[in-house]
């Protein structure tokens, strides 16, 4: 795909066009890396040892990227390979930290963007971690529990030599729930006979946080409040389409609605269903129970009728206020951008990693659409994981209430650090310009007082 980056600062120009070059088969990355270059420019002219470090070509490229055969057995005793995968991305201000996605679209292009991302993310929360991303090529959908586990342990086998609580800590992410995190962290604790905080998103019962499945979804909505504070209303009476129904989707779903939104949309790869009577705590409850259950968002109009199941399609042409992208990345094209002004949103958050194509998020904007970009709304997961990860050194567990004050902060606080960093040096309300400038200020930073490392 061409993009069309506008990268005004020389040295910003030369960066892109030299990386552009050499991974021109990495799509994912190269929007991620571009839209950056673009966006920071301004600062970047006012910083001239940036260029005399080599901060730019250091800081587009991972500081280790590591790759592993993953073999393993099914439960006839046949056996398979898949690929493994960790990018560390970057660690200037901490440990690598980033989740493990298991999917197979997984490879070194959607791992270099997530990892990318991840870098800035972390910088955002302002808590001590650096950046990185995994995962495998695996597939666990029509595995046994006994063949998800096998490859879990197989997994961490080869990963463990490479991580570590003051190393990398790696997290969840697509394909890896609560489960494939509790046996990689048994493997990593039987391998090396120490109980660690290696990795977050465990167990309650070994080392866990409260609030960690709804930690994305309720950081998107509390950072969307601050953006509606913003535009002088908030969430009451407002019309949300959301796409996705995992973890994100439904705490998003559960939070606005606790806010006073009606949440009128649910998606999956299969197509959405519409609910124009808005999908309540009971509706809620029922997707939940059939999401654990793997089945298709289809399952929601069975139980009610009113609703409609639009197959193979996504939510955003719908009417509606608000909308938030928490399935994917690529879910808005610039097709689907058109469609959602033309059908009055007025606010668009990513939940999801990257869901908004480069060409989308430009039509957005100069539509008037306020835009979140997800390194900035979706946060709150990482958020909480170095939350995890502080409980975790101090051998403490800290209450429900205690957590979701503190996510509460650090996304109000991610909010008013992108918001003023966008107006002093961008645009009133670019929160892309200003979610990368402020997140990469403090990564040049410390990259800087650390010598040519």
């Amino acid at each position: 795909m061409a993009f069309d980056f506008n990268i005004k600062n020389a040295y910003c120009k030369r960066v892109w066009d030299d990386v552009s070059t050499r991974y021109a088969d990495q799509e994912h990355f190269l929007q991620a890396a571009g839209l950056v270059l673009e966006t920071i420019s301004p600062v970047v002219d006012t910083m001239p040892e940036l260029e005399s470090m080599a901060v730019l070509e250091r800081f587009v490229e991972p500081e280790r990227i590591i790759m592993f055969r993953v073999p393993w057995t099914d439960d006839q005793g046949k056996p398979h390979v898949n690929r493994g995968f960790r990018v560390q991305f970057n660690s200037a201000i901490g440990p690598y930290k980033g989740g493990l996605r298991f999917s197979p679209e997984v490879g070194l292009d959607v791992l270099k963007f997530l990892g990318f991302e991840q870098v800035l993310k972390n910088s955002l929360t302002t808590l001590p971690m650096g950046g990185g991303k995994g995962g495998s090529d695996f597939d666990a959908h029509g595995k046994s529990d006994g063949e998800v586990m096998r490859f879990c342990q197989s997994f961490m086998t080869e990963l463990y030599r490479h991580i570590g609580p003051d190393t990398d800590v790696p997290a969840g992410d697509k394909g890896v729930g609560g489960r494939e995190v509790a046996w990689m962290f048994g493997q990593y604790k039987r391998i090396k006979n120490e109980f660690t905080g290696v990795l977050t998103g465990k167990g309650l019962d070994f080392g866990g946080s409260l609030i960690r499945p709804e930690a994305t979804g309720y950081g998107l909505i509390y950072f969307a409040e601050c953006m509606l504070a913003k535009m002088g209303t908030d969430f009451k009476g407002k019309t949300a389409l959301i796409s996705g129904d995992g973890n994100v989707a439904q705490y998003a779903c559960e939070k606005a609605t606790q806010l006073g939104a009606k949440v009128i949309t649910l998606s999956d790869s299969s197509g959405y269903i519409l609910d124009e009577d808005g999908i309540d705590a009971e509706k809620l409850a029922y997707v939940m129970e059939f999401r654990a259950a793997h089945k298709k968002i289809d399952e929601y109009v069975k139980k009610y009728p009113k609703a409609k199941f639009f197959k193979g399609e996504k939510p955003w042409g719908v009417k509606a206020d608000l909308a938030f992208p928490c399935a994917t990345q690529d879910e808005i094209y610039l097709q689907d951008a058109e469609k959602l002004v033309a059908n009055g949103v007025k606010l668009v958050a990513e939940g999801a990693n990257m869901p908004t194509r480069e060409d989308a998020i430009k039509f957005l904007q100069k539509s008037g659409v306020i835009f979140a970009p997800g390194k900035a709304s979706n946060a709150g997961g990482v958020a909480v994981s170095g939350l995890e990860m502080s409980q975790n050194s101090e051998r403490l567990s800290w209450t429900r209430e205690e957590v979701d004050a503190k996510l509460k902060q650090i996304m109000t606080n991610i909010h008013d650090n992108a918001y003023e960093t966008a107006e002093k040096y961008a645009t009133k309300q670019d929160y892309v310009s200003g979610a990368n400038i402020y997140g990469f200020l403090k990564v040049a930073r410390a990259m800087m007082a650390q010598g040519l490392v």
